[in-house]
């Protein structure tokens, strides 16, 4: 299913505002209207990649990423060097912890920037309970396979045993 295009003018929502004059809008398939895309702007380098000093306990690691990175995808790369999983982790940037959505150029993160990573207790218990939670139910449908598997096993043996009338 394709994308309908339709050149219209402005919508009457932008009528008046300086955003510019004719313009191309898509009707997405959901009903959207939406502003077409320009076909130059796919052709735009890539951002900019930046090197940003993480501080954890009394080592600095340097890590390569790109500018439009999230928070998130910093900490999934710390995971390596750091041996932390990523939800165990938090990131301070200027006195402040930052969500794992947040994007590092919109939180003012520059090349060679500095970060601090510090354990998150609280999500590392909450992991290890829910790593146990796990267990327990792995382990309860193991045993009603086995149990299952048991019942199968002695009703082919009591159906081997009974004689058939028909016979």
């Amino acid at each position: 299913m394709g994308m309908k295009t339709r050149t219209t003018g402005m919508p009457s929502i932008m009528k008046g505002s300086s955003v510019g004059s004719e313009n191309e809008w898509e009707l997405r398939p959901s009903g959207m209207l939406v502003q077409k895309r320009n076909p130059d702007s796919e052709n735009r380098p890539p951002p900019p990649t930046i090197r940003v000093r993480v501080k954890y306990r009394s080592v600095y690691h340097e890590i390569n990423i790109s500018s439009q990175a999230t928070f998130g995808e910093l900490k999934k790369m710390l995971s390596g060097p750091t041996g932390l999983h990523h939800e165990d982790q938090k990131l301070l940037y200027k006195d402040k912890e930052r969500e794992n959505k947040t994007f590092l150029d919109i939180a003012g993160v520059k090349d060679k920037s500095k970060i601090v990573l510090i354990e998150d207790p609280i999500s590392q218990e909450k992991r290890y309970l829910e790593m146990r939670k796990n267990a327990k139910v792995e382990k309860a449908a193991k045993t009603i396979s086995d149990i299952s598997l048991e019942v199968d096993r002695l009703a082919r043996q009591v159906i081997r045993n009974i004689p058939l009338p028909w016979i």
